[in-house]
C-alpha cells in the first residue's frame, strides 16, 4: 500500500508526499522549508527520511522551499538536465547542485518498492515533466502545468489508479480579470496552463481508461475557486454516465494546508 498526500496545490505553491512503508518521495518543493516541515510533520514524517525529491520544473512555485529544505533533507534530487541546470542558473547553491540526480524525459527510478517515471509535459519551464508512480498494487500520475494535453500525457493516465489533474483556471475569468495581456496569453497559450474544462477532458479520459480517484490541482488564486473546478469536471463526468458523488472519488486539493490522503488500498474497493 502506498498513499499520497498534497501539502500544498495552488499557483502560488506546490508539494505533495507519497510513501511507501519507510520510502517518502517529495513531489516539489514549492513552498517554504519550514511549511513543508510542517505539513510532513502532520503525516509524521521528518525531512530527513525523505527518501528523494522528485521535481517537474524550476519555477518559483515548485522549487521556492528546496534550498533550505535540503539543509534538513539531504536526499537526492531527480528532476530533467535542464530543469537541474536552470535551477543551479538562477540560485548558484553548490550544496543543491551535488544533490541533483539528472534524468531525461521518460527516464524513471527505482525507489524503495516504488517506480516513479517521468513523462514531458509542455509548459514554459525548463525540460518541463510529469510524474507516474507505480507500486503496492496502484499507480498514482501527478499531472499539472501543462498548456495542453499531448499524447505523453494520455499515455501516462491512461489506466492509473489516481490522476492529479490541473484545473488552474476559468477562462472567462483569465479573459476579463486584472491580469497584463502578456500574462493572460501566457495563462492561456499551448504552454501555460489548463483550464477547468481542458483538466475536464483530462479527467473524462483518464476516468473512462479505469482511473477511479481524481484530485483537481494548482488552482489559480485569482481565476478559479474550487467549486467552480469541481463543477466544471463534475459537469463533464455526468455527461458520460458517471457520477462524481458515487462511482469515482473527485476532490479538490486545498491551496495551503495538507490535503486528504489517497490510499492505495482504495483501489481493491472500486
Amino acid at each position: 500500500m502506498f498513499t499520497f498526500t498534497t501539502l500544498a496545490s495552488s499557483s502560488l505553491g506546490n508539494t505533495a508526499l507519497v510513501s511507501c512503508g519507510d520510502t517518502h518521495i517529495l513531489l516539489d518543493a514549492g513552498i517554504s522549508a519550514k511549511r513543508i516541515t510542517a505539513g510532513l510533520a502532520e503525516l509524521g514524517v521528518m525531512p530527513h527520511q525523505l527518501s528523494a525529491i522528485l521535481l517537474t520544473h524550476e519555477h518559483s512555485d515548485h522549487v521556492s522551499g528546496l534550498r533550505v529544505l535540503t539543509k534538513k533533507a539531504g536526499a537526492p534530487i531527480y528532476a530533467t538536465r535542464p530543469t537541474c541546470q536552470e535551477w543551479y542558473r538562477k540560485n548558484r547553491c553548490d550544496q543543491v547542485k551535488d544533490l541533483f540526480q539528472p534524468i531525461e524525459p521518460g527516464d524513471g527510478v527505482q525507489l524503495g518498492p516504488l517506480w516513479a517515471e517521468s513523462f514531458p509535459t509542455p509548459h514554459d519551464a525548463a525540460g518541463s515533466v510529469g510524474w507516474s508512480i507505480a507500486g503496492e498494487g496502484g499507480r498514482m500520475v501527478l499531472c499539472t502545468d501543462l498548456g495542453h494535453v499531448t499524447d505523453q500525457v494520455r499515455r501516462a493516465a491512461a489506466g492509473c489508479d489516481l490522476l492529479v489533474c490541473e484545473t488552474n483556471h476559468d477562462e472567462d475569468w483569465v479573459r476579463t480579470g486584472p491580469y497584463p495581456y502578456y500574462l493572460k496569453q501566457r495563462i492561456l497559450g499551448d504552454y501555460g496552463h489548463l483550464s477547468n474544462e481542458a483538466g475536464a477532458e483530462l479527467a473524462a479520459f483518464a476516468v473512462e481508461s479505469g482511473t477511479r480517484a481524481v484530485i483537481l490541482a494548482h488552482l489559480s488564486q485569482t481565476n478559479n475557486t474550487p467549486v467552480r473546478a469541481y463543477e466544471a469536471v463534475s459537469l463533464r463526468l455526468r455527461a458520460m454516465d458517471c457520477d462524481p458523488e458515487r462511482d469515482i472519488s473527485l476532490t479538490v486539493a486545498p491551496r495551503d494546508t495538507v490535503g486528504t490522503t489517497w490510499s492505495s488500498k482504495e483501489v481493491s474497493v472500486c
